[in-house]
């Protein structure tokens, strides 16, 4: 991921440490200059841009960054109370704003929000439900922050029933869309990969696969309650 831009260079300290906890790197600059002549060669990922202290500056800065070929995007200010008044007419400077003194979890739920609402960054494909996550990317899942040591064929048992909660499916049709219809096994590799499964969620969260009793398995509770 490329350097967030933030300005101004000295960047408060709990804007620092959040960001550096958080793994986003970051730059700090004092100009309009700086920002192009200190650009990474893939560019800015995004920029966080304080206008408390140098109002002129800050807000001149969101506008060269907006003014560009291509806008930087996502951009978040950061002002005070009393400046608030001010944005009424500076809307298209910026995605979104914080105010300081800033609460470092409320700047990182805002910025990853927009790194995912504008596609920018290093947001891992995720999948998810409840407890359970699972990474599209790296073929990883955990439950309750525990990482489980899955076989490639229990993950993509796993993924394709999360990915369908509610939705009921014989054992023949999980064989033929997970297995492949090449593969010839019969119903009880289903059966044992669900046990395994279970196993290794856990007595607390086995319950995400549920029995359809002579029909197959589910994935969470249905939508539809009779």
């Amino acid at each position: 991921m490329e350097p967030l831009l933030c300005f101004p260079g000295s960047t408060p300290l709990a804007v620092a440490g959040a960001l550096d906890r958080a793994g986003y790197p970051w730059c700090g600059i004092d100009s309009p200059e700086r920002s192009d002549s200190e650009e990474p060669e893939d560019g800015w990922s995004g920029a966080l841009i304080s206008c408390v202290d140098d109002p002129t500056g800050g807000f001149a800065l969101c506008r060269h960054l907006r003014k560009r070929d291509v806008p930087l995007a996502p951009l978040i200010v950061l002002v005070s109370s009393a400046q608030l008044p001010e944005l009424d007419l500076r809307e298209d400077l910026f995605d979104d704003l914080c105010v300081e003194p800033v609460n470092s979890e409320e700047l990182l739920a805002r910025l990853a929000h927009l790194f995912w609402r504008t596609g920018r960054g290093l947001r891992p494909d995720l999948l998810e439900h409840g407890p359970l996550v699972l990474n599209l990317e790296t073929y990883q899942a955990a439950v309750s922050g525990r990482v489980l040591d899955l076989t490639y064929m229990e993950y993509e048992l796993l993924r394709f029933l999360a990915a369908r909660p509610g939705k009921v499916f014989t054992r023949d049709a999980l064989l033929s869309r997970v297995w492949g219809y090449e593969y010839y096994g019969g119903a009880r590799t289903v059966d044992v990969h669900v046990r395994r499964l279970r196993a290794k969620l856990g007595e607390e969260h086995a319950h995400l696969i549920q029995t359809v009793r002579s029909v197959g398995y589910r994935f969470g509770q249905t939508s539809w309650t009779p």
